[in-house]
């Protein structure tokens, strides 16, 4: 309370006869404070403002670095996009493809295996018919075989009897007829 009391003390005495007076002493203080404030200005951007600008610039390169390849990425996606559709309207051909030379090579197979039974069966018939001509020729040495034995048989028989050529002639045709003429003939 004592303040106010004196302010109506000052005024009324009069000192004070402006509120705001500009004197030498206020506009050397306002400049001051100018610099000052001029000075911190220049402080702060230096070690707020410039490092702030430059994150903000790593973070806007970092964007813009992110946009491209995002970009990029999608050309890329795109391209390959193309290349599966190509790939996928060329499924069938390929399948079509693959079945045709399935189908040659099941045919050459088919054809070789049925060439090598064709030949297996051509051997199979020549050592048959050469088993044939062996056995043939084997039943032809035992018919000559017998006919010898039949023969020494007959000449004993012939020795024997010393018989007459009539009786010579009906023993040789008792022989043939017990051999049979089929023998004698093959």
């Amino acid at each position: 309370m004592n303040t106010i009391q004196d302010m109506n003390f000052i005024l009324m005495s009069g000192e004070m006869s402006r509120l705001f007076d500009l004197d030498l002493q206020l506009l050397h203080d306002s400049v001051l404070t100018l610099i000052a404030v001029f000075v911190l200005f220049l402080a702060g951007s230096f070690f707020f403002f410039n490092p702030a600008r430059k994150f903000l610039e790593k973070r806007k390169q970092g964007i813009a670095d992110d946009i491209q390849a995002a970009k990029d990425d999608k050309d890329e996606a795109a391209r390959l996009k193309e290349e599966y559709e190509a790939k996928l309207s060329n499924v069938d051909a390929q399948v079509q493809e693959i079945l045709a030379d399935a189908r040659k090579k099941a045919l050459a197979n088919e054809n070789k295996i049925i060439g090598e039974a064709k030949e297996e069966a051509t051997r199979i018939v020549e050592r048959a018919n050469h088993e044939a001509e062996l056995e043939k020729q084997k039943v032809a040495d035992e018919v000559k075989q017998e006919m010898i034995t039949v023969a020494t048989a007959m000449a004993g028989k012939i020795v024997d009897a010393s018989i007459d050529e009539a009786t010579q002639n009906r023993l040789i045709d008792e022989t043939l007829k017990e051999m049979g003429e089929s023998t004698w003939l093959s």
